[in-house]
This record gives C-alpha cells, sequence and structure tokens, in this order.
C-alpha cells in the first residue's frame, strides 16, 4: 500500500493551483432514512442522497488571484483536490462547490490565514490526473 506525504497535495481553482495551502480536506456523508416497520425487532435504514463538504486552509497570499481571491462567500468554484500531487496518474477529487464561509485571522506571533469552508453541489468526480 502507498503512503504520501501532504506536502505533496494541492488544490486548484480550475487549473490554477491555490498558492499557500496549509490543509485541506473532503468529507463524505450519506442521509438515511428509517424503514422500521412494525413487527422488527430493531430499527432498519436505508442509504439516501450523498454529500460532500470540505475546506481549504491557506497562509494569506492577496497577489493570489487567480487562487485564494476565488474563494469568496458565496461564490462558485470549480475545485481540483489532489492529495497526491498531480503527477499523471494521480489520484483527483473534482467537483463544483460553492463557498460557504470564509475566516480570516492573524495572531501576534503567527501568520496571516484564510480559512474557507465549502459545499460541493452535484456529484463529486474521483479520478485521476
Amino acid at each position: 500500500m502507498a503512503t504520501h506525504l501532504g506536502k505533496e497535495g494541492t488544490v486548484q481553482v480550475g487549473s490554477n493551483a491555490i498558492a499557500e495551502i496549509r490543509s485541506f480536506s473532503i468529507d463524505e456523508s450519506i442521509d438515511v432514512v428509517e424503514d422500521t416497520s412494525m413487527g422488527d425487532s430493531s430499527k432498519t435504514y436505508l442509504a439516501s442522497i450523498k454529500d460532500f463538504s470540505g475546506s481549504v486552509d491557506v497562509l494569506y497570499d492577496e497577489t493570489d488571484t487567480n487562487g485564494q481571491t476565488a474563494l469568496s462567500v458565496g461564490s462558485s468554484v470549480t475545485l481540483n483536490f489532489a492529495p497526491e500531487g498531480t503527477d499523471s496518474g494521480d489520484t483527483k477529487y473534482a467537483g463544483t462547490f460553492l463557498v460557504t464561509s470564509v475566516e480570516r485571522g492573524a495572531t501576534l506571533d503567527g501568520i496571516a490565514t484564510l480559512n474557507s469552508e465549502l459545499q460541493l453541489t452535484g456529484a463529486l468526480t474521483i479520478g485521476t490526473v
């Protein structure tokens, strides 16, 4: 089984890499519907509709006009998540995400940050670079 270093990963807005990424995630869940009926001794459920959300955390860089600035609240962006990097054959997760929140911050002894929360609209495409 192959393992990968986190530093290999990247996120792109379209084909433009987002600068200064510190971390990213894609969360997958599914709604369930209870189908228990009278006479059953335990509750039973059926899988229903999938849901995907995610986040991108970066060191703030106002000059990244094709990456970070595209992550503004309310915007719809096509994102490509590549946890292994962008070499041919590497895994890629892609979809259209709505930016639901942006948190900007800084500390006295740290670097300014920008954290974006995302909601996928539609299906997540899983493929390779």
